[in-house]
C-alpha cells in the first residue's frame, strides 16, 4: 500500500501521486508527470524498470535502497519529490506544452525553499522554461534555489548507461552541498537617509533582487580591506570613513551554476554626495543598475530585497543606532 502523506507535506488534488515537499529541503527531485505505473501506485518513478530509486542508493542519497511507496522517507533524509507536469499520460510524449506549470512550481520554491531542483531528465526541465539544456548545473535558478539536470531514469532511456547516469547522480549529491564563502557588504546611506541598493539579475533574465554593495573576501585581505576594495569597485567610493559592523548573517544561494554557502558582515558608510561612479564594469557581476531607496520604499515595495527583512533593520538602525555588537539577521 502507498503511504500517505504527512500533515507537514504538501498535497495536490491536481495529481495522481502526492508532491513529497516540506520546507527547507536540501534538494527536489523533479520528474516529467506521472506514468500509469505511478499512477497507480500514488507514488513516484513507480515503474519497476525505472532507475531513480537504485540511482539514488547508489549515489549516495539513501542509505538503503527505498521502494516506491516509502517516498516520504526521502523527508526526513532532506529530499523531496515533485513533477513538472501533474497530468497522467501513458508515456511523457503525450503531454501537451499547457500541462507544464512554471508558476507552480515557483509557488513550490517561495512555499518549500528548497536549496536545490534537481530535473530528472532534460525533458522535465525543457517542458517548463522552454529551452534544452545540458546535464549539470544550470545558470538559471529560481530564486534562491538552485537548478540541476539529471539524465531521465526511465527505461525508454536506456540507452544511456547506468554508470553515466550514476555519474551524474554523485556529481548532484557532491554539489548540493555548498561552497563556503566569506563576504562583506556595505549598508551605504546617504545624507537624506536613503539607502543604495544595486539590482541585480539572474542569469538568462529569471530572477532579479535588490541587496547593497559588497562581495567576496580576496586571499590576504581583511574585513576592512576586502570593504574598501569593493566600494571602491562598485560605487567608485575611496574617500569614506568606516562605520560600524553592524549585522551579520549566513545564507545559501546560486551563483553562476555554483551553490555557496555565505557569511557576510555589514558595515555602515555613510556619504554625503549620493553620485555612484563605478570603477570596474559591473555586467559580469549580475548588477544592471542601482538606485537609492527610502525606508517608506523599502517597506512597501514588492521587490526582492537582500536580506529579505532589510527594511526592518534599517529601520532599527536608523531609531536606535548601531548595535554594541553585530546582529545576527
Amino acid at each position: 500500500m502507498a503511504a500517505s502523506s504527512p500533515s507537514n507535506t504538501s498535497a495536490t488534488h491536481a495529481s495522481d501521486v502526492p508532491d513529497v515537499l516540506r520546507p527547507g529541503l536540501a534538494c527536489v527531485f523533479c520528474g516529467i508527470n506521472p506514468g500509469r505505473f505511478s499512477a497507480a501506485a500514488a507514488a513516484h518513478f513507480a515503474n519497476p524498470r525505472n532507475d531513480f530509486w537504485r540511482l539514488l542508493h547508489d549515489g549516495g542519497f539513501t542509505p538503503r535502497l527505498l521502494a516506491p511507496d516509502e517516498q516520504f522517507e526521502l523527508l526526513d533524509l532532506g529530499f523531496g519529490i515533485t513533477n513538472a507536469a501533474y497530468r497522467t499520460t501513458p508515456g511523457s510524449s503525450d503531454l501537451r506544452r499547457r500541462d507544464f506549470d512554471l508558476e507552480r512550481l515557483r509557488t513550490t520554491v517561495r512555499t518549500f525553499e528548497p536549496r536545490a531542483i534537481a530535473f530528472v531528465g532534460k525533458e522535465a526541465y525543457r517542458g517548463l522554461f522552454g529551452e534544452r539544456p545540458e546535464h549539470g548545473p544550470q545558470l538559471r535558478a529560481l530564486g534562491a534555489t538552485g537548478l540541476f539536470v539529471l539524465p531521465s531514469t526511465s527505461p525508454a532511456n536506456a540507452a544511456v548507461p547506468y554508470a553515466e547516469r550514476l555519474a551524474w547522480f554523485r556529481q548532484l549529491r557532491a554539489w548540493i552541498e555548498p561552497e563556503p564563502r566569506q563576504a562583506v557588504r556595505a549598508l551605504v546611506i546617504d545624507a537624506d537617509e536613503r539607502v543604495l541598493l544595486f539590482r541585480f539579475e539572474g542569469a538568462k533574465g529569471a530572477d532579479i533582487w535588490w541587496a547593497t554593495p559588497g562581495g567576496g573576501i580576496e586571499a590576504g585581505e581583511d574585513e576592512n580591506t576586502a570593504l574598501r576594495r569593493e566600494l571602491a569597485e562598485e560605487v567608485g567610493l575611496v574617500d569614506f570613513e568606516q562605520g560600524p559592523w553592524v549585522w551579520e548573517r549566513e545564507h545559501v544561494f546560486p551563483w553562476l551554476g555554483r551553490l555557496l554557502r555565505q557569511r557576510e558582515r555589514f558595515a555602515v558608510v555613510r556619504v554625503s554626495d549620493p553620485a555612484v561612479t563605478p570603477a570596474i564594469d559591473l555586467g559580469p557581476e549580475g548588477i544592471r543598475g542601482w538606485r537609492w531607496w527610502t525606508l517608506a520604499e523599502l517597506a512597501t515595495t514588492t521587490e526582492r530585497l537582500g536580506p529579505p527583512a532589510l527594511a526592518t533593520h534599517v529601520e532599527a538602525l536608523l531609531r536606535d543606532g548601531p548595535p554594541p555588537a553585530p546582529i545576527s539577521l
